[in-house]
């Protein structure tokens, strides 16, 4: 229900299981055996085609089977669990100066066992190859249980397999151990089947033509049946040599094939030095996509390390997109499609001089107008667009989305051109609008096409689109499935590709391999109608819900959930950078992504219907469901900076839950963090009883249990006095100073300083009860460098009630600080902020929390709320604050950033900020989240994954610093959850930079 890694399929898994063990998967096969059921393999980040969707068991191989088992750095292999992460294996192998090779988009996230089974390509397979290129061997268990190993075999070992060495005069079958029966068959029967020169002869006749490189349609019979001497095609050489009399390995059949022959184990795989450091790629920006391919075919003999495509539907999504604006440095004008073709080499000038070799011979041919070169750790950026594809399209607003349905079809590189332009005719036939991008050095774009499935008629343009392009695919010699996989989607068409005899092989070596069906079931053979079980049914009219947020911009809030793609970036390690998703980070589990999160709301919310005059279902199981999924979700918004699509889960999360709040009431514990400025009003009229309590460990941990808080979390004092009392005390005695020197003073004696600059203080409720202290060097710093601090009438900023789900109590705050500061805050006189999460919800969540007539002051006060941080960056670049003002001393300061911040806003401001003495060195600390997030760090059935999350980058981190070290965080939670984890101080940023000066 909450997770598939196929965007338009709904069939649902009778459960999901999660092997520790082979012998968990041992157990997992015989149960199957057992009671008639296919079992499901997942592991993540490799299937568009809905190969793990079915009726199944689902055997998730993600959360366990995770480990790089050997190295051998001499032979340049590795053996790994399947449940690796490509980007974080060649993490670990880059000390040993190598790397695997094949490389998706997803690879800081896809696994090893779903690229074999996908037989994955990637960015740099013209170089690189596929994962069947570097498969060594493999092993795990056949469809009765016995465990197998698929290698290399010289012919000696070949024969041992189909005969019994000892005496070739017995029953050879009949005396092989009974583990060992089945894997003699499988190599008997193969042998018969690809023996045999009328199989071999159609094999030869239907597969894509050799120079089509990408080749991934049905079982990867090609690859292992032999070829005939050039210039003799009769006489085959037999089978049971291998593929021209050479060493024979079953590795070439089980990649590509989706999970359905075999469950594997251990993968061994081969290693590549690593590539050359120069890098730099030439970004080729054309009028129109013909040009470009055309363009590729000159590149290709120029032999690149790659060459992608990019055509304007996408380039456009990344126009006023958080995370992928500023990457946009590289375009010129307004290109139909840039093609980015990279190279690499050891020397500056080498890979200088290929690239302008490639210039060269392009404007001699008259194609492309603009030929910007990036080099060096820029080309990252470049790339990070390229890779963001699948899921940037997917902020198409209406219905009409992009699907996964001809994306994986490969021809020829000479024939892209001309298949590209036959399949703008057939789909500008049907009226379709649709975006194109990826491997044009490989022959495959990735095509996709906007259709409406919510329609009949949209049902019906998805399978003629599939079924036309199928022919156009086989007219050039061409694969269906490149990379992608067959899976559920284009299965059904196999027969069409390979003609009937073909298919027939492909039945005849599944019931070899599982007679029973036992593995992944009805993907490659006995695939159902690729139009069936879909996620919506045609003519489904959705619901339309009331929501208190405005969901205005993303449609609808079933719209947000639905621009899901499935494409997992949410499913990355800490070791990938990032702050998306930290729970499932520290979990591994499935559920706990944010796609499962965003998947399993649209589909209760699709199913739902509301009750008569009310918003929402109340239906107690599905809204139980959703709670389950979204509950160790932070709220660190993550998702609405790094996911492609922008799928804000923190505010699905928060109006989920006000209705929740609605049909089951508010609990305690959350009416008590919601209340937290209320509460702390009322213990700083005697804030010595308050420290006592919280400040004495035994007395702590009894009041937390009693509300539900975990008794090791220590918890926030309160200081002696308000930041706000201690501010209009100081307003009020300099008002009576300044009375008094006017009285005092001689007229016409002297110059009036000029006055110093107003600016206004957002006194949010942590820096105004427990962290005076930052706000009191928060002051004092900004009067120092020239402002006179105002601080306004204002109410708390409503940051515990939109954390808890209270959306009412939250609108009513915002309402009034809007209406109290809209007049008062403009460009000249900002609202500025101390605590991240407090001032970034003016910019973040009051434009769409207000209600309609305050929307635009709204929209004008978020322009002019800033960090404190920002602020004084942008006066440093107005002239108006110098580095001649701050301390010469030298200190390193590492830096560990709000997860709002980098969300919403930018860690940029708070470097510069710190390093404006100019002997500081920043750094940042390479952490996502904190595992804090306001009181989810407290309660108490959160406090471990809080404290998990700590411990993947944060805690090791600090720990490892020296005493000197100044550690830096804006956070009041990222502070608190420092010291609990680590024993050291962070500060704010502002503190260090008081304590900085002169």
């Amino acid at each position: 229900i909450y997770a598939t890694d196929a965007s338009v399929y709904r069939e649902m898994p009778l459960a999901v299981a999660h092997p520790k063990t082979n012998a968990d998967i041992k157990q997992l096969i015989l149960f199957a055996n057992e009671n008639r059921i296919t079992l499901i393999p997942r592991a993540a980040g490799t299937s568009l085609a809905g190969q793990v969707v079915g009726n199944g068991l689902v055997v998730d191989i993600s959360k366990h089977m995770t480990g790089i088992l050997e190295v051998n750095a001499e032979a340049h292999w590795v053996r790994v669990q399947p449940g690796v992460i490509r980007d974080d294996l060649n993490l670990f192998l880059k000390p040993y100066g190598l790397f695997f090779g094949p490389e998706t988009s997803t690879a800081n996230r896809a696994m090893i066992g779903g690229m074999v089974g996908n037989n994955s390509c990637g960015l740099h397979s013209i170089v690189w190859g596929s994962v069947r290129d570097h498969l060594v061997s493999v092993k795990g268990f056949l469809s009765n249980g016995s465990e197998v190993e698929f290698r290399d075999l010289t012919a000696e070992e070949w024969g041992q397999k189909l005969y019994d060495p000892l005496d070739l005069g017995v029953n050879w079958f009949e005396q092989i151990p009974e583990n060992e029966k089945l894997e003699h068959h499988i190599y008997h029967k193969l042998d018969k089947l690809l023996s045999d020169p009328e199989n071999q002869r159609h094999i030869r006749e239907n597969f894509a033509k050799p120079s089509v490189t990408r080749r991934n349609t049905g079982y990867a019979l090609d690859t292992i049946a032999p070829q005939p001497p050039k210039g003799e095609p009769a006489s085959p050489p037999p089978f049971r040599g291998g593929a021209g009399g050479g060493a024979f390995s079953l590795c070439k059949l089980i990649a590509g094939s989706e999970g359905t022959l075999m469950f594997l184990t251990e993968i061994t795989l081969n290693l590549l030095p690593l590539p050359p450091e120069q890098t730099a790629i030439v970004c080729i920006h054309t009028r129109t996509i013909d040009e470009a391919l055309r363009a590729n075919v000159i590149a290709m003999r120029h032999r690149p390390m790659a060459s992608e495509l990019v055509d304007k539907y996408i380039l456009d999504f990344t126009k006023g997109h958080h995370e992928y604006d500023k990457n946009r440095f590289f375009i010129e004008g307004d290109p139909k499609a840039i093609l980015m073709v990279e190279f690499m080499a050891d020397t500056p000038e080498a890979v200088a001089a290929q690239t302008q070799a490639l210039v060269s011979d392009l404007k001699q041919a008259g194609l492309g107008y603009a030929f910007p070169t990036i080099f060096g750790t820029q080309t990252k950026l470049v790339w990070d667009v390229r890779k963001a594809g699948l899921g940037l399209i997917r902020n198409l607003p209406g219905d009409a989305q992009p699907v996964n349905l001809i994306e994986d079809c490969a021809v020829a590189v000479e024939d892209l051109p001309d298949y590209i332009a036959e399949l703008e005719i057939l789909l500008k036939g049907k009226g379709l609008s649709y975006s194109m991008y990826a491997h044009a050095g490989a022959g495959e774009l990735h095509v996709e096409p906007m259709i409406d499935l919510k329609t009949e008629a949209g049902n019906a343009i998805f399978r003629e689109v599939l079924a036309e392009t199928a022919a156009l695919v086989k007219k050039y010699g061409g694969s269906l499935s490149g990379e992608h996989g067959d899976g559920r989607l284009r299965g059904e068409f196999i027969p069409f590709m390979v003609g009937e005899k073909v298919y027939e092989l492909f039945k005849e070596v599944k019931h070899i391999f599982d007679p029973d069906g036992i593995f992944n079931a009805g993907k490659i053979t006995g695939t159902p109608p690729m139009n069936e079980y879909l996620r919506y049914t045609p003519g489904q009219q959705p619901p339309d819900f009331q929501t208190v947020f405005s969901f205005e911009k993303q449609e609808s809030i079933l719209r947000l959930t639905e621009k899901c793609s499935g494409s997992g970036d949410c499913r990355k390690t800490h070791l990938s950078g990032g702050t998306m998703c930290p729970s499932y980070m520290a979990t591994r589990d499935e559920k706990d992504t944010t796609r499962a999160r965003a998947n399993i709301l649209r589909e209760w919310l699709t199913k739902a219907t509301p009750e008569a005059g009310g918003p929402f279902p109340a239906d107690r199981t599905g809204m139980a469901a959703v709670k389950q999924v979204m509950d160790l979700c932070l709220s660190c918004k993550g998702c609405k900076s790094e996911c492609p699509s922008n799928v804000d889960v923190a505010k699905l999360k928060a109006e989920f839950m006000q209705h929740h709040h609605d049909a089951h009431g508010v609990p305690l514990r959350t009416r008590l963090i919601a209340n937290f400025s209320a509460q702390m009003r009322l213990a700083s009229v005697f804030p010595w009883a308050y420290n006592f309590v919280f400040g004495t460990p035994v007395l702590r941990r009894f009041a937390s249990r009693m509300v539900g808080f975990h008794p090791d979390r220590t918890m926030p004092l309160l200081a002696a006095t308000t930041l706000k009392t201690w501010h209009g005390k100081r307003m009020r005695n300099r008002e009576m100073q300044n009375i008094s020197a006017s009285e005092n003073s001689i007229p016409g004696k002297g110059q009036t300083p000029a006055p110093p600059k107003p600016v206004y203080l957002f006194c949010d409720e942590f820096t105004n009860y427990n962290d005076v202290g930052i706000g009191q060097k928060a002051i004092l710093l900004l009067e120092r460098l020239g402002y006179q601090v105002i601080i306004p009438t204002h109410l708390e900023s409503g940051r515990t009630y939109l954390s808890k789900g209270l959306l009412r109590e939250a609108r009513k705050i915002a309402e009034q600080n809007v209406t109290l500061l809209g007049n008062l805050i403009t460009a000249q006189t900002p609202l500025l902020g101390i605590e991240p999460s407090a001032i970034l919800t003016f910019r973040d969540e009051y434009p769409e929390l207000v209600a309609e007539p305050l929307r635009a002051d709204a929209r004008k006060l978020a322009q002019n709320a800033l960090m404190l941080d920002e602020f004084i960056a942008r006066e440093m670049d107005n002239g108006n604050i110098s580095r001649a003002q701050f301390t010469r001393e030298k200190r390193l300061v590492k830096l560990h950033g709000h997860c709002q911040q980098k969300a919403v806003a930018s860690m940029v401001p708070t470097k510069r900020m710190l390093s404006l003495p100019e002997n500081y060195e920043v750094q940042l600390i390479p952490s996502g989240c904190c595992g804090m997030a306001g009181s989810f760090g407290y309660e108490r059935e959160h406090y471990e994954v809080s404290m998990k999350i700590g411990e993947l980058v944060l805690f090791p981190a600090v720990r490892g610093l020296a005493a000197d070290v100044i550690i830096a965080a804006p956070g009041t939670s990222c502070r608190h959850q420092i010291h609990d984890g680590t024993g050291r101080k962070a500060l704010h940023p502002v503190e260090i930079l008081y304590d900085a000066l002169l």
